[in-house]
């Protein structure tokens, strides 16, 4: 199959969706969504999310140096797309949503509790780029939902009904793997 050159984007899709909730210093919260978010670094657990300097949250984490990522399922893809066009400038899109803060265990700013999985990151750089600020942030805690537990420890994220996005659209991922890290090399087991 031929390439052809696209214009315009990273083009890195699909990506997960997450709803990034941050909070100013005298308390007032606010939820916006993130599509550009990835793992930086695994010890310490590090992130990144991409922020345009003129969004609220912007100004909220500068000032706090604390966030939340929440992971959101694919019941909330309204409530995401949402808190992806309007700004917390003009309105109040977590009461207006109706969505359930909760507290967090390491960081000042609250989680959302519709959402199973909330990571609390703490910032440690800026890091401007262009249209979008690069946040670099250390993960203090990780909470999960329980029922997403196994008895052996093991979080199954497909019991979240997570979603990703992906050039524009919102995508449920898939309930069932096609693979695990490391099944092309492992051994088979004798019968």
């Amino acid at each position: 199959m031929t390439k052809v050159s696209f214009k315009g984007s990273a083009m890195l899709n699909p990506v997960p969706v997450v709803l990034v909730t941050s909070s100013n210093k005298e308390g007032k919260n606010n939820v916006f969504t993130v599509g550009w978010v990835g793992t930086a670094c695994t010890r310490p657990p590090m992130i990144t999310i991409s922020i345009r300097p003129e969004r609220l949250s912007y100004e909220y984490i500068k000032e706090t140096k604390e966030f939340v990522v929440n992971l959101p399922p694919k019941s909330l893809v309204k409530e995401v797309d949402f808190c992806g066009v309007r700004s917390g400038k003009n309105i109040d899109k977590i009461k207006h949503l109706n969505l359930t803060l909760e507290d967090s265990e390491k960081v000042k700013v609250p989680g959302i509790k519709e959402c199973p999985v909330a990571l609390e990151c703490k910032l440690k750089e800026i890091i401007p780029l262009g249209s979008h600020d690069l946040f670099l942030a250390e993960v203090l805690s990780v909470r999960v939902d329980e029922d997403l537990i196994d008895e052996k420890g093991k979080i199954h994220f497909q019991n979240g009904d997570l979603m990703c996005y992906s050039h524009g659209e919102y995508f449920p991922i898939p309930q069932k793997p096609i693979g695990k890290f490391g099944f092309s090399v492992q051994k088979r087991k004798k019968k």
